[in-house]
């Protein structure tokens, strides 16, 4: 039984010979080439390779994204996806916005307000890495927050910067129809102007407790962890009535790793070695509108 599967090698400069070596890769993982083509918008360029695959299980699909990545080459990346999702209908992007939809972590930037910047910004490598549970490195991280001004909240979000390609990401997606959420560690205070800036359809992240305008150090509720992420994708997609398979979700750190690998395909972007290891793909240039062209959108 025959799969159909896409190619979508994309990078800053992409050569001849990479793309020769790609084709050879493929082949000798069972793949026949039935179609190529190009195209780019002036930062970088975009190569898509039609695939049949006489192969039926997941192991095999991994195991030709496994082979790929590993004779992927500095100046370009390449995706395997689902000719399926690629031509679905409807899709739902979720993202993770630390480092993912903006450039910076939030925590750091408030932290620096409490003089404690290193400190936290050592915290929230270790979690990211995996090596630290997420909730209760957030609560210890927002504990040095306790006692600034509330209006530290408001010079932070002015701090905030979308990564490069983010909005005409989200914007490609909204135009073709298509669902777009993002699902944070970080906090509702600094995502919801974003988020009603971008238009997004879901979002949610943690909230910062605000007593008499202080910071008292805590969050409310629940804490949006790496299960709660994988939660809001599953809730999302079937309120929109999108079968997970044709989902993508993108993200950078261990936090991410539940909701990557329950999508139809999951992104790394520009992330941890944890993560790059075990997702579907990876991004690894900060041109965060490769997603649109891995999706076909």
């Amino acid at each position: 039984m025959s799969s159909n599967l896409t190619a979508v090698s994309y990078g800053v400069n992409m050569s001849p010979s990479e793309l020769e070596h790609l084709r050879t890769t493929l082949e000798e993982s069972g793949a026949s080439i039935t179609s190529e083509s190009q195209s780019g918008d002036g930062r970088f360029g975009v190569h898509t390779m039609g695939l049949a695959v006489d192969r039926t299980t997941a192991a095999d699909l991994s195991g030709i994204r496994h082979r790929v990545a590993e004779a992927s080459t500095p100046g370009m990346d390449t995706a395997i996806v689902s000719e399926a999702l690629r031509a679905a209908s409807r899709k739902l992007l979720i993202m993770d916005v630390d480092s993912t939809l903006i450039q910076q972590e939030v925590i750091e930037l408030l932290a620096a307000h409490a003089g404690k910047r290193d400190e936290v910004a050592a915290v929230t490598e270790a979690a990211m890495r995996g090596e630290l549970d997420f909730a209760q490195s957030l609560h210890a991280r927002v504990a040095v927050l306790a006692g600034l001004p509330a209006a530290v909240v408001d010079a932070v979000r002015a701090e905030v910067r979308l990564s490069e390609g983010a909005a005409d990401l989200v914007a490609a997606f909204k135009s073709g129809g298509h669902a777009v959420a993002v699902v944070s560690g970080g906090f509702n205070q600094i995502l919801r102007p974003i988020a009603e800036e971008l238009g997004l359809d879901y979002w949610i992240a943690n909230e910062l407790e605000i007593v008499d305008g202080v910071l008292t150090g805590k969050v409310l509720g629940d804490v949006i962890d790496r299960a709660a992420k994988e939660k809001y994708l599953r809730e999302w997609a079937a309120a929109e009535g999108i079968d997970l398979e044709h989902t993508i979700a993108v993200g950078d750190g261990a936090n991410d790793l539940d909701m990557l690998g329950a999508a139809g395909i999951g992104v790394a972007f520009n992330a941890k070695p944890a993560v790059r290891a075990v997702a579907d793909t990876a991004i690894n240039m900060p041109y965060l509108d490769a997603v649109r062209h891995i999706a076909g959108v």
